[in-house]
């Protein structure tokens, strides 16, 4: 499973590149170093909320916008693992035998 720290950084990556920001209009932007920007984006580094809003706003983006994107991406893999463990706990075996049967 990913990480939220994983998804965080996802999501302002992908907020970041579809604005045509690069790392350093971001970092000028956010006040924030250009290097620690970029641990957080690869997901290396958790941001604090301070620094999650600095990031939003320097995306021009609502906070809570950053936040509904993550929820959505952590959701949808909370649905592919619970649909990964209800298949795997299907037992080949008592497929065997209910055809057999």
């Amino acid at each position: 499973m990913t990480t939220m720290r994983q998804l965080v950084g996802e999501v302002l990556r992908a907020r970041r590149v579809a604005e045509g920001l690069t790392l350093r209009d971001v970092s000028a932007k956010a006040r924030v170093s250009l290097g620690y920007i970029s641990e957080v984006e690869r997901g290396q580094k958790e941001p604090s909320s301070e620094l999650l809003a600095a990031l939003a706003r320097a995306l021009e983006i609502p906070l809570s916008q950053v936040l509904l994107d993550v929820s959505a991406m952590l959701a949808l893999e909370e649905a592919v693992d619970l649909s990964v463990a209800s298949i795997s706990s299907i037992s080949p075996a008592s497929d065997v035998e209910a055809s057999a049967a």
